[in-house]
């Protein structure tokens, strides 16, 4: 219920180290891996994920490199439903599908082995933040190519100032804290 979810998203916050100035002045990093270190903060945030998605007919859970694999995976095994890694460039062995999206200087490029997700099947996108979008978009754009439907994307952590949820528009986006950094 609202009552739970709201201590569950008090326990995932207060796990949160903030880092100032990583990876450059004037930015307040959110570090989620001491959230892992916490299995109650580290179990509330996989609930979150589980009770919404639950009974949605989910078939992939889509996870990226490299936070988001961290808590798409046990998301996948509640939900008894594929997981998928998105992986950077040159990780997965076998034939690859990939999306360029932008950085702040220059391009990136998320990849996924060919046939893993399939037309039809209905995916749960997850990263451990979305910021500007960038990531989310090209695992959008990947889930489009392969006739997928994106049921949602889910982070623990949005960064509402730098507008990331309208870039992903008209899809839903579900996250679990919004953090003014800047």
């Amino acid at each position: 219920g609202g009552h739970r979810d709201c201590e569950r998203r008090a326990l995932i916050r207060g796990a949160i180290r903030e880092i100032p100035d990583w990876p450059k002045p004037g930015i307040m990093f959110q570090d989620v891996t001491t959230i892992l270190l916490d299995p109650k903060a580290f179990q509330a945030s996989i609930d979150l994920l589980v009770e919404r998605y639950q009974g949605k007919g989910v078939t992939v859970v889509a996870g990226f490199e490299a936070r988001g694999l961290i808590f798409g995976a046990p998301l996948a095994l509640a939900l008894g439903c594929a997981f998928v890694p998105l992986r950077k460039p040159k990780k997965l062995p076998g034939e690859t599908i990939g999306e360029e999206y932008n950085l702040e200087y220059g391009t990136d490029r998320i990849e996924m082995h060919v046939g893993h997700v399939k037309e039809g099947d209905k995916v749960v996108l997850v990263d451990d933040l979305i910021a500007t979008g960038g990531t989310m978009g090209a695992g959008l754009r990947l889930m489009e190519r392969v006739k997928a439907e994106v049921v949602e994307c889910a982070a623990v952590i949005e960064l509402p100032g730098l507008n990331g949820r309208k870039k992903l528009e008209p899809h839903p986006v579900f996250t679990m804290l919004e953090i003014d950094v800047l």
